[in-house]
């Protein structure tokens, strides 16, 4: 008989630590999934985390319970728990949401049919004059001299089993995927498995259908939210069965249960979607660090544009650096131009093109090339005013201004999801004069079909890929030319291939500057790099057309010049003055409660007893408390207050902050605290 740690599943504080049961079953390890009776006999679900041969002293001589049944096959991988622990110390969360990360999603088929994904419908691709379709065999084009010594720089370690972290910085379009292919391949060859994660579920298809062309389908698996319940839940047990030897998804892939893992890739590291905004609220590229080095695995973070953070990491040896400073097939990188709104306006223009890209799309079509349209805004309007009394139509919810999608009818919120029916009179004033102001995606294809109207148009935005399989179809309808002009969100300014791409349009390319973060102009360097990557990957040299309000502003002006270390150098003296990131960690900390004044109260409490604890050094380090962006979303009102915690007092500031957390959820108080650590976003 063994006696067992096990951690229960309940969303209480009160209930996060270890509960001993007994086993009959001598081969009983950690992870196990088990059924155990708790509070009254009433049976919760759990998981093993320690096994023992005797009780607990404090349990000695006493009755302890059994365990009632045990799951074998959807227990965890081997390292689960440890990095579950890890995560409950950094994330600051209770240890079965750390858990349930690795666990699976849905339930066994009652039927008992297999529910396999649908393999992508990818559309052809010329690549050294062969076109790759899918399954269909070519051969592996050769590396490029740069792709040939990175390359050369990781084999080492893939071959001895020894952990390493590599950041490959990038130009677009010089073969960044065929680096992870054949590290893949090198990992693979030796038995071990592979995990490569991409930022957008609408780039899955595209890198799942050069992995199967490669590898073939079998032994390729994907794990994302766009599956349904059941089909994630067989391709969890067929990854931890061994059946496949990659697993491609979004950054929940970072879990997949395999147990001998070779090469962990990250393509697109700078990504803010890999940084989850639900709980647990972890950093998708700690933990891959974390897995290899359970592992003795490769990490490999590919981009363009690293983020200033992990360039900080390269410079400082904290991973090795490749480069890769040339596009694959030699071409140009795309010649990059500024259209000053200012201008455009004065000269009477108010169409949302300027004479620069609306010639430049002109020519392009003309030429039978296609054009891309980046607008980092869905909806219609993003905003409803009535112009009789300034009256702004806001979500309900949590008080941000609602979008107005003229499709649907419907002011919609893009934070919750709250929508209305937008009402014939202000419901202020009763004036009827309601005016929608500003431009988004569907407001874009609007008037673009006005301009261009010969032209076939295609939208990739949240509102036409929601459906399962229809953000691929609209890749796939562009990349065989039965479109000629793409606009969307950020979904498509990154990571796309297509070759006939000759015009890249950013319509308002100073959106995200007005965002009160300290990232505000690393992000907009990274986008229009980014987006502007999507052109000219084709035979001839293509162009990109910045549209700005904001033409002197070093972010835009650093990033058509392609001057990534510039840019790094100036945000890095920013941060170093400023102490953000990467000299610090930001723990964003959240009173809720459903009375303001009592959320407000937790926060201030919160205050004090850091600083008693922390002591006055740490006072300067501290923000708030403040309302929080969105005040009030759904029933709690939200409370703020940051710690930035410097480098030298990282590990003192956490370990407070963790103790302060337990005990504040664990007391009778009307309010409830929740801690971020380096938020992404500040809403």
């Amino acid at each position: 008989m063994k006696y067992v740690d096990v951690i229960i599943d309940a969303k209480s504080d009160h209930v996060d630590t270890l509960f001993t049961y007994t086993s009959e079953n001598d081969e009983i390890g950690e992870g196990r999934k088990v059924s155990i009776p708790f509070s009254g006999g009433k049976l919760r679900g759990g998981y093993v985390l320690a096994v023992n041969d005797l009780p607990p002293e404090a349990l000695s001589g006493k009755t302890v319970k059994s365990i009632v049944e045990e799951n074998e096959e959807e227990s965890l991988p081997s390292d689960a728990v440890s990095i579950a622990m890890w995560m409950r110390r950094r994330y600051f969360c209770r240890t079965f949401d750390a858990l349930r990360c690795f666990a699976p999603s849905g339930t066994v088929s009652k039927r008992g049919k297999k529910r396999v994904p649908k393999s992508p419908e990818f559309p052809a691709y010329t690549r050294n004059g062969e076109t790759d379709a899918p399954n269909e065999t070519f051969p592996v084009p050769d590396l490029t001299e740069e792709q040939a010594a990175a390359f050369a720089e990781v084999l080492p370690f893939i071959a001895q089993k020894k952990f390493a972290s590599f950041l490959l910085h990038g130009v677009t379009g010089s073969g960044k995927t065929e680096l992870y292919m054949r590290l893949c391949a090198e990992a693979m060859s030796r038995g071990r498995k592979a995990i490569v994660l991409v930022p957008e579920i609408s780039l899955t298809p595209q890198m799942i259908a050069r992995f199967m062309m490669r590898f073939g389908e079998e032994r390729v698996a994907t794990l994302h939210s766009k599956l349904s319940q059941g089909e994630r839940f067989d391709e969890w047990i067929r990854i931890k069965e061994g059946r496949a030897d990659v697993v491609i998804g979004a950054r929940s892939a970072v879990f997949a249960p395999f147990e001998n893992i070779g090469a962990i890739i990250v393509d697109e590291e700078h990504e803010t979607t890999y940084k989850s905004d639900m709980t647990p609220k972890y950093d998708t590229i700690e933990v891959a660090l974390k897995r290899a080095t359970r592992h003795n695995a490769v990490v490999l973070l590919g981009s363009a544009t690293p983020s200033v953070v992990s360039n900080y990491r390269a410079q400082n040896g904290l991973y090795r650096k490749l480069q890769l400073t040339k596009r694959y097939n030699t071409s140009q990188m795309p010649e990059i131009r500024i259209a000053d709104m200012r201008t455009e306006l004065a000269n009477g223009n108010r169409s949302i093109y300027s004479v620069l890209l609306h010639s430049g799309i002109s020519k392009a079509l003309s030429d039978g090339g296609q054009a891309i349209l980046f607008l980092n805004r869905r909806g219609y309007s993003p905003f409803v005013v009535c112009r009789e009394c300034g009256y702004t139509f806001r979500c309900p919810e949590c008080g941000l201004t609602y979008t107005w999608h003229k499709k649907e009818s419907r002011l919609v919120c893009h934070f919750c999801g709250h929508s209305a029916k937008l009402p014939e009179q202000c419901p202020d004033c009763g004036g009827a004069h309601l005016r929608h102001f500003g431009i988004g995606t569907e407001k874009a294809e609007e008037l673009t079909r006005e301009a261009f109207p010969d032209a076939r148009i295609v939208r990739l935005d949240l509102d036409t890929s929601g459906g399962k399989g229809s953000g691929e179809r609209i890749l796939n309808d562009f990349a065989n030319r039965k479109a000629d002009i793409l606009i969307g969100t950020q979904m498509v300014a990154k990571g796309l291939d297509f070759t006939g791409v000759r015009i890249v349009g950013i319509l308002a390319a100073d959106i995200g500057l007005n965002i009160a973060d300290f990232r505000s102009a690393e992000r907009t360097f990274q986008l229009i790099t980014q987006a502007a990557g999507r052109a000219g990957r084709g035979e001839e040299r293509g162009e990109v057309v910045v549209q700005t309000y904001s033409p002197d502003h070093y972010a835009i002006q650093l990033a058509t010049e392609y001057n990534y270390n510039k840019f790094y150098d100036n945000e890095l003296l920013l941060r170093r003055t400023m102490e953000y990131p990467p000299f610090s960690d930001i723990a964003q900390i959240t009173s809720l409660s459903e009375d303001a004044n009592v959320a407000y109260n937790g926060a201030e409490a919160f205050r004090k007893a850091f600083l008693e604890t922390a002591g006055k050094e740490a006072e300067p380090y501290v923000l708030g408390p403040q309302p929080a962006v969105i005040a009030k979303l759904g029933k709690d009102y939200r409370w703020r207050l940051y710690v930035k915690m410097v480098s030298h007092r990282r590990g003192i500031d956490a370990q407070i902050l963790g103790d302060l957390r337990r005990n504040f959820n664990t007391a009778r108080n009307d309010f409830h605290i929740i801690i971020d650590v380096n938020p992404f976003s500040l809403i």
